[in-house]
């Protein structure tokens, strides 16, 4: 498979959900586990923690978008710290266990305290960026892909996101999830890429819901997210 930053020949990406996240109203149908205070400002959306921080993993939440999206799909959106410590993930390909919805009322309520999402009952990868939250994170910058149910560490990579004083602009942040392959860039720049053997970490995951979760206190910005299906298509046809 080609380098991820780079067009990938014969694929074809098909937009399949867009929102702009820079009004209230963009959010209406999203589901928030958790506690957060969401505000809209210069066209985006901010998000910052609604509990005291001191509360350590109750003051966390994840903020979901309500579709289910396919197996193979192109996540983009635009990211911008506003202050530097916490940390950011974005979950992906994420459902209940035994094929029951996310949402599926039998399973255990989340509330945006972490092993909830790795190791309760549900399956999902998610990326770690920004990672900000604890004296060795901020020494040393990462990006970690995780593979739940589960604590899987199966990716990782260089972070290079500045801190908040030094961002000049928003990031262009993409996820490529394409049959057993997960890519990750941020401005172009492949941070990893990871090959699922369907086995070692458990099955494919296919279809699946997003989410973003922030970890207290930090407080960020994103704007523009953007989905596309992406499916082969043959040579004869170009």
């Amino acid at each position: 498979m080609q380098p991820f930053n780079a067009p990938i020949p014969f694929i074809k990406e098909t937009l399949l959900y867009e929102n702009a996240l820079k009004e209230k109203e963009d959010i209406q149908n999203f589901i928030l586990e958790g506690q957060a205070k969401i505000c809209f400002d210069n066209q985006c959306m901010i998000l910052k923690n609604a509990l005291d921080n001191g509360l350590g993993q109750k003051a966390n939440y994840v903020l979901w978008c309500p579709e289910i999206f396919p197996a193979n799909i192109k996540i983009t959106w635009e990211f911008r710290p506003v202050t530097d410590v916490g940390l950011c993930i974005l979950f992906f390909g994420a459902g209940g266990k035994e094929g029951k919805d996310l949402f599926d009322t039998t399973l255990t309520k989340r509330t945006g305290e972490y092993p909830q999402y790795h190791s309760g009952d549900i399956n999902a990868f998610h990326i770690s960026y920004f990672r900000r939250k604890e004296p060795d994170e901020r020494a040393f910058h990462t990006c970690n892909l995780r593979k739940s149910f589960g604590f899987h560490l199966v990716a990782q990579g260089a972070d290079p996101l500045p801190s908040a004083k030094d961002c000049v602009d928003f990031y262009k942040m993409e996820v490529i999830k394409y049959k057993n392959t997960v890519a990750f860039s941020i401005n172009g720049l492949v941070v990893f890429t990871y090959e699922d053997d369907g086995d070692t970490y458990g099955p494919l995951l296919t279809e699946g819901r997003i989410g973003f979760r922030q970890l207290a206190p930090l407080t960020a910005a994103y704007r523009n997210l953007k989905i596309f299906e992406l499916n082969e298509y043959s040579i004869e046809a170009v």
